[in-house]
């Protein structure tokens, strides 16, 4: 599990960028635009798809009132939104709607900002679009040996709003504020579905070396046509960077891999030997209570 870890850390774009006999040195910084450490935050294009809050016929207003929160919590949340609202996302609201917010801890002892968007979410028509099928896009990448993975920065945020939908949006804060978003914010039922139309969408073009996952982004390639490998993945991963450029969609560099032999891949690793087990996952599962572990088996084999 160590060295899965290693030979990723190896491949991420922070580590190729400090060398440049890397063969995909090159490319990274032809790209530094799309893929960095500090993305540019601000409005996203019209990319002609937009997130859409359909009610549920005769619904009215949504409304939760804001709960009382620690002064950290205040804090936090207030200087989200100033600098949501300094670069462009967000714009003070006078909608008869409005939703709560409050935080959460991450694993990294930072504060996540969530939007208890529950009661929009219960007058929401759900969305058709359909979701990735897991094992057909492990299929589409057999027999490949290069494998990169992109991983979008604040993916949500680089897609707009329906216009008329705006005033749904609207948050309340602790200090007295209503916020309302232009960029799909976090928490809304269908938001997950219409970002994975848009990526679908804006990849299709590159489908045979491509496969998307929501806020994921695989390209994958093998030696054919007369080309290395190494040769097909170079061209392959600059016409996606090509195409996340064209759009204006960034990567987070850190998060980034590149031209490895081996990806995490929807809950499992693909690489030129084939599919495997998340060794992490094995090993939780390992772990678990002896009573537990026969549904364990059940879950791993449906997952």
């Amino acid at each position: 599990m160590e060295d899965t870890k290693k030979a990723l850390s190896a491949r991420s774009g922070s580590a190729i960028l400090k060398d440049p006999s890397d063969p995909f040195y090159s490319v990274l910084q032809e790209y530094t635009d799309v893929v960095s450490k500090n993305p540019p935050m601000g409005l996203p294009p019209d990319r002609g798809v937009r997130h859409e809050i359909d009610l549920v016929p005769g619904t009215k207003y949504c409304v939760t009132r804001q709960w009382p929160l620690p002064k950290e919590q205040c804090d936090v949340i207030d200087a989200f939104f100033r600098a949501k609202h300094e670069a462009g996302l967000v714009r003070e609201s006078k909608s008869p709607h409005s939703t709560p917010a409050f935080c959460a801890r991450k694993p990294n002892g930072k504060w996540r900002i969530v939007h208890a968007f529950n009661k929009l979410n219960a007058a929401t028509i759900p969305a058709p679009t359909p979701i990735p099928c897991k094992d057909v896009q492990q299929n589409n990448t057999v027999g490949c040996t290069l494998y990169s993975t992109l991983d979008l920065v604040d993916g949500y945020y680089q897609l707009l709003m329906r216009a008329c939908d705006v005033p749904l949006t609207a948050v309340r804060t602790p200090s007295g504020m209503l916020w309302e978003w232009l960029v799909m914010p976090q928490g809304l039922s269908n938001a997950p579905a219409t970002f994975n139309r848009l990526v679908t969408q804006l990849f299709r073009p590159h489908r045979a070396y491509t496969q998307t996952y929501f806020d994921d982004i695989f390209a994958h390639s093998r030696a054919e046509h007369g080309k290395s490998d190494l040769e097909n993945h170079v061209e392959h991963l600059r016409a996606v960077l090509e195409c996340m450029r064209t759009n204006k969609l960034y990567g987070n560099l850190d998060k980034c891999v590149f031209g490895a032999e081996e990806i995490p891949f929807l809950g499992c690793f693909i690489g030129k030997r084939g599919l495997r087990a998340d060794p992490a996952k094995v090993k939780a599962i390992g772990e678990w209570p002896r009573e537990l572990r026969g549904n364990g088996s059940a879950i791993v084999e449906s997952s």
